[in-house]
């Protein structure tokens, strides 16, 4: 099977969990590995995984600082290409893509477009080709599955209608199989979590137009009083959240409203 080994980043906080996890993958013998996410721009952190190389391949599943801030200094110290889908966290490889399937460190890797937390979110799924060991598949989900807690639909591209069908895409190749999210411990069945958090979404939506009625408001009540209506949503739908993490929790309900404005009456 695939050789994993997990680098966690000395990031510690509300969003981030104990830390981002960077990933280096190879298959069994193999002497050139592939790193999904450089993590944060720590030379510490970085410098453990050049040290697991030669990197041939770093992968990126989305636009956020403590997944891509050290990816420009891994590229320089390792030489090894840099993919994401936003080209702007690409450095010396080209821009990836949703359904492209890529050779490196004996490994396949088929990209998964999984928008929604961010536009750009993708997800891997890592197989060790037939003939070379398990063709069991690992997922890679960044934070649009995360190994404890739920992902914020964040602004401003995050799409909570793009983030339930992205489920919809990790329920049909996880079911069984190890998830392993960009925050958090490994998950042992990734199908069982994405149904689990598909129900949650769809709860906090029950959950979001009862505060609507409760509120006597509608979520297209005009874009000029969009903010307020979220805020209020939060305090009556969050008032148990941390203070910590409301603003997340103010970014979802935005993308929640979003979702009720463009729901057939």
């Amino acid at each position: 099977m695939t050789d994993v080994a997990v680098v966690r980043a000395d990031n510690p906080g509300p969003m981030t969990l104990d830390g981002t996890r960077s990933y280096v993958l190879r298959a069994p013998g193999s002497a050139s590995c592939v790193v999904v996410d450089p993590g944060p721009d720590d030379e510490r952190h970085l410098a453990t995984l050049a040290a697991a190389g030669p990197v041939e391949l770093v992968l990126v599943t989305h636009r956020h600082a403590d997944h891509t801030a050290g990816s420009a200094r891994l590229h320089a110290l390792t030489g090894a290409p840099v993919r994401a889908a936003d080209p702007e966290h690409c450095h010396g490889g080209d821009p990836l893509r949703g359904g492209e399937s890529i050779d490196a460190a004996g490994l396949r890797v088929d990209v998964l477009a999984t928008p929604g937390h961010t536009a750009d979110s993708v997800s891997f799924v890592v197989t060790v080709p037939d003939g070379a060991g398990s063709p069991e598949p690992v997922v890679l989900t960044g934070d649009t599955v995360l190994g404890q807690g739920t992902t914020v639909i964040a602004e401003p591209d995050g799409s909570l209608r793009d983030y339930l069908a992205s489920l919809d895409v990790l329920e049909r190749v996880g079911d069984g199989r190890a998830g392993l999210p960009g925050h958090g411990p490994a998950i042992d069945d990734l199908g069982v979590a994405v149904r689990a958090y598909r129900a949650h979404r769809l709860e906090r939506l029950d959950q979001v137009r009862a505060a609507l009625a409760a509120l006597g408001r509608a979520p297209g009540d005009g874009r000029e009083d969009a903010g307020e209506t979220a805020d209020a949503v939060v305090a009556h739908v969050y008032a148990d959240v941390a203070p910590a993490v409301r603003r997340a929790a103010r970014q979802s309900v935005v993308a929640q409203l979003a979702y009720l404005r463009d729901e057939p009456a």
